[in-house]
C-alpha cells in the first residue's frame, strides 16, 4: 500500500492569548493521492484551524504545535526559510473563505497570480503571465485577458473566488485546500464552484481537503467525511456512509438540522446547548453535556477513535443502523 500524501499524527494545537484555548486535540487523519476530503462541522469546531495549521500559519508567538505533519514524507513542523516558501503555494495551497480579502486590492489580478509563479521557480516573466492568463482561462473566468488587469474590487464575488482558486492552482499544488469557498456566493454561484473545483481537481490529479458545514457540498465534492467537534474528528467514512448511516449522535443531529424542500412548514431540528468554551474543555466527550445519549462514561472518559469498516467513530453510545431507518 503506497504512503499518504498527508499523514496528521497526534496533531495539537493551543492558543497563547489572556486564556489558553485547546483549538485542536489529538487529531490523527491521512489523505490520499487524488482523494477529496470533506472537514464537517459547526463554527469553532477547528475545520478552519486545521487547515491553517497545515500551511502554518498560525503566529508563532501564540501558537503551541505538538504532534506530527508529514506531506509527502516530509516533515511540515520543521521546515524552515525558503523550504516553508516552496511548500507552501507549491506543495500545498489554499482557497480562502473571502477572496476580497485574501487578494492585495492595489494590485491587479494578473500581477498577484504571475508574482506568485515567480516566487516559485519561474524565471521568465513572459512565460508566468502566460501562465497565470492561462490558469484564468482554466477556471472559467470570462474575457480572462481582461480580467488579468483588473483590480480585486472590479470583480464579482464570483469572478473573485475564480480568480482566486487560480491564484491557489497556479504553482500546480499537490494538496489544495478550501476554506469554505461558497460561504459569501449565491446559490447558482456556489454549484458552479464547486462544480469547478471537482472538475479541477479530477483534470489534475491532486487531493483536496473542503471545509465546509454544508452536507449538500460535501456530498457533491468529497471521497470521504471527517466530522469535528471541539477540535476533535469524532467521525470518519465514505460520504455514502455518513449521509446515509451515521453513527455518532453529533453527526445525526447535524444531517437532520440540514433544511430541505421536504421541510416546508414544519418546526427545524437543531441539536441542544452550544458548543464547548475551547479554553475549558469538559472532561470526557466534550458532546456530553449536548447529547441526549450519554452516560457516566461519556462525561468521564474521553472515547477513542477507533476504526471499523465503515471508517472510524469516537463514542461509547454510537446509533445503530436500524436507529436510522
Amino acid at each position: 500500500m503506497s504512503a499518504p500524501l498527508l499523514s496528521l499524527e497526534d496533531l495539537s494545537v493551543q492558543f497563547h492569548g489572556n486564556r489558553k484555548a485547546s483549538a485542536l486535540n489529538q487529531v490523527n487523519l491521512e489523505l490520499g493521492a487524488g482523494e477529496v476530503l470533506a472537514l464537517l462541522g459547526e463554527s469553532g469546531s477547528g475545520k478552519s484551524v486545521t487547515l491553517r495549521t497545515l500551511l502554518r500559519l498560525h503566529p508563532a508567538s501564540r501558537t503551541k504545535i505538538q504532534g506530527s505533519i508529514r506531506v509527502e514524507g516530509q516533515d511540515v513542523l520543521a521546515m524552515k526559510g525558503r523550504d516553508l516558501e516552496l511548500y507552501r503555494g507549491g506543495t500545498v495551497s489554499m482557497v480562502f473563505q473571502e477572496p476580497g480579502l485574501a487578494f492585495d486590492p492595489v494590485y491587479t489580478i494578473g500581477q498577484q497570480i504571475t508574482e506568485s509563479i515567480l516566487a516559485h521557480g519561474e524565471k521568465d516573466v513572459g512565460k508566468a503571465k502566460a501562465q497565470a492568463l492561462e490558469m484564468l482561462e482554466k477556471v472559467q473566468i470570462p474575457q480572462a485577458k481582461r480580467r488579468f488587469d483588473a483590480y480585486p474590487h472590479e470583480l464579482s464575488g464570483g469572478m473573485r473566488q475564480r480568480a482566486m482558486i487560480a491564484l491557489a492552482l497556479a504553482c500546480k499544488p499537490r494538496l489544495l485546500l478550501a476554506d469554505e469557498p461558497t460561504t459569501a456566493l449565491d446559490a447558482t454561484v456556489q454549484i458552479q464552484i464547486l462544480l469547478l473545483l471537482r472538475e479541477l481537481q479530477r483534470e489534475t490529479g491532486m487531493s483536496v481537503i473542503f471545509v465546509t458545514h454544508d452536507i449538500g457540498a460535501a456530498v457533491e465534492v468529497a471521497d470521504r467525511v471527517a466530522v469535528m467537534y471541539a477540535g476533535r474528528i469524532v467521525e470518519e467514512g465514505p460520504v455514502s456512509r455518513i449521509v446515509n448511516n451515521p453513527c455518532h449522535p453529533y453527526t445525526v443531529g447535524l444531517l437532520a438540522s440540514t433544511v430541505g424542500p421536504e421541510h416546508r412548514g414544519k418546526p427545524l431540528q437543531a441539536i441542544p446547548g452550544a458548543p464547548p468554551d475551547l479554553a475549558n474543555l469538559p472532561g470526557g466527550c466534550s458532546f456530553a453535556p449536548r447529547c441526549s445519549r450519554a452516560s457516566a462514561q461519556c462525561s468521564s472518559q474521553v472515547p477513542p477513535l477507533v476504526s471499523g469498516s465503515g471508517g472510524r467513530l469516537a463514542c461509547w453510545n454510537p446509533v445503530s443502523q436500524l436507529e436510522n431507518q
